[in-house]
């Protein structure tokens, strides 16, 4: 059964999931275990749980800068990634809230991150 996102707990439960599957996804694991040590997904994963939660609930929780971090990514990858990266990240993102949740700010979630690929993929290859 579905249920609405409510709290840490909820937006946790989310992010792991998601990421559980792009660690095993054919063409994003390689992008995210080769920037994310093995030693170091736990903190990652915290501060992903920071910045969904500071961009659902409005809790401003969430430390870091994420342009420079992705582009400091795709610059590890030869500014090989592209749209497509980001449209199959949006494809799983959608999945994992369908599978979990339902109402309004699962409906956020999406819509912010339609928003944060654009300008994430903007902003690196400008």
């Amino acid at each position: 059964m579905l249920k609405e996102i409510e709290n840490r707990s909820d937006v946790s439960l989310l992010v792991r999931s998601f990421y559980a599957k792009i660690r095993v996804n054919e063409l994003l694991g390689p992008i995210f275990n080769s920037a994310i040590p093995e030693d170091h997904w736990e903190s990652h994963l915290e501060k992903l749980t920071d910045f969904w939660e500071t961009n659902l609930f409005g809790i401003p929780k969430f430390k870091g800068n994420p342009m420079q971090a992705h582009r400091n990514v795709d610059q590890a990858n030869n500014k090989n990634i592209d749209m497509a990266h980001f449209g199959h990240w949006i494809q799983l993102w959608f999945q994992t809230i369908d599978e979990h949740f339902t109402g309004d700010l699962a409906e956020k979630a999406k819509r912010a991150s339609r928003k944060m690929a654009t300008g994430l993929f903007m902003g690196m290859k400008s």
